[in-house]
């Protein structure tokens, strides 16, 4: 199975997406083709294998990130289908065009999914220097899960009034752009010093999750280098 529809990957404006304001991002819906998405909806790993990330401290004293976290690897007990996609991923025709959009050339890429349980949410913040950027394929349909709850990753615009190093709250950004996260839609961003998101606190019965996958582009950098040797340690232990 083809997973990403490459005329949809094509059709995205790269010299549109690089001068977006407040910093360069996109939304779009069909990435995945129809079958392929249905076909990792259908294998989502069971929260069973997540590890349980809560309480966790954060740096500039932002509020924890809240959530279930699984690490992909190469020998993970996953479907089948998910390893096809992370291996499509790795393949030429996806990272040149993660090359084109951020105008980089080295990199490497990680991949984890998120699940986040009521009444949790991703405080304000700018992703660490060794993000180049990051790609976040929403996996909640119409079938399980509702607008009003939530869920959808919010780029802040800040007019450049804050540091990076700092905890502001969602109110106090001059804008804010929520990301459609219902159905076949993905965001892809770039990192740069002034890259706000975050994800409001998440109103849904308790027996729902929030499910992301995301695909983070990495620096070749000593910090990314012993990133990646600390989650293959992990796996093998």
């Amino acid at each position: 199975m083809q997973y990403m529809d490459r005329s949809r990957l094509d059709a995205i404006d790269v010299e549109a997406f690089r001068v977006r304001k407040p910093f360069p991002w996109t939304n779009p819906a069909g990435l995945l083709s129809s079958d392929a998405y249905e076909q990792l909806r259908r294998d989502l790993p069971p929260v069973s294998a997540f590890n349980v990330r809560f309480g966790k401290k954060r740096r500039h004293g932002q509020r924890p990130h809240d959530r279930y976290v699984l690490e992909y690897q190469d020998d993970l007990d996953i479907a089948d289908s998910w390893h096809e996609f992370v291996a499509e991923l790795r393949a030429p025709a996806y990272q040149d065009w993660v090359a084109d959009m951020l105008g980089a050339r080295r990199f490497f890429l990680t991949f984890h999914w998120h699940y986040t349980p009521n009444g949790c949410s991703v405080s304000p913040h700018c992703d660490a220097p060794r993000k180049l950027g990051s790609h976040i394929f929403y996996f909640n349909d119409d079938d399980d899960w509702q607008p009003e709850w939530g869920g959808q990753t919010v780029i802040l615009d800040d007019g450049g009034r804050f540091s990076a190093r700092g905890a502001p709250a969602f109110d106090d950004f001059e804008r804010e752009y929520p990301a459609s996260a219902l159905g076949n839609h993905s965001l892809f961003f770039g990192r740069n010093g002034n890259s706000w998101h975050g994800v409001r606190e998440i109103r849904c019965p308790e027996d729902r999750l929030r499910k992301v996958f995301i695909v983070v582009v990495n620096r070749i950098s000593p910090a990314a280098l012993l990133k990646r040797a600390t989650l293959s340690l992990r796996a093998a232990s």
